[in-house]
């Protein structure tokens, strides 16, 4: 069993809600902390958002970010040396 205390705003919200719903103050505190804990599992970071998409579309060549500036001095090079 858990006590909790409330500041006396939230304790008169609550008990304001519990006689207009209809429900007492523990299903309203359940309710809530159930909504907060999906609420909290749905979040995802922007890592897991976009892992299904890293690598989905690469050129295959595992040197690019090693290699890019040589390969921009080499296309410098080859555009201005051409004529």
């Amino acid at each position: 069993m858990t006590t909790v205390r409330l500041p006396v705003e939230i304790e008169q919200k609550l008990d304001s809600l519990s006689k207009s719903k209809h429900k007492s103050k523990t299903e309203l505190i359940k309710e809530a902390l159930e909504a907060f804990f999906h609420q909290e599992e749905g979040e995802k970071d922007s890592f897991e958002i976009g892992k299904e998409y890293f690598g989905k579309y690469g050129s295959g060549i595992g040197s690019l970010s090693t290699t890019y500036k040589m390969r921009i001095k080499e296309k410098l090079h080859a555009k201005y040396h051409s004529h």
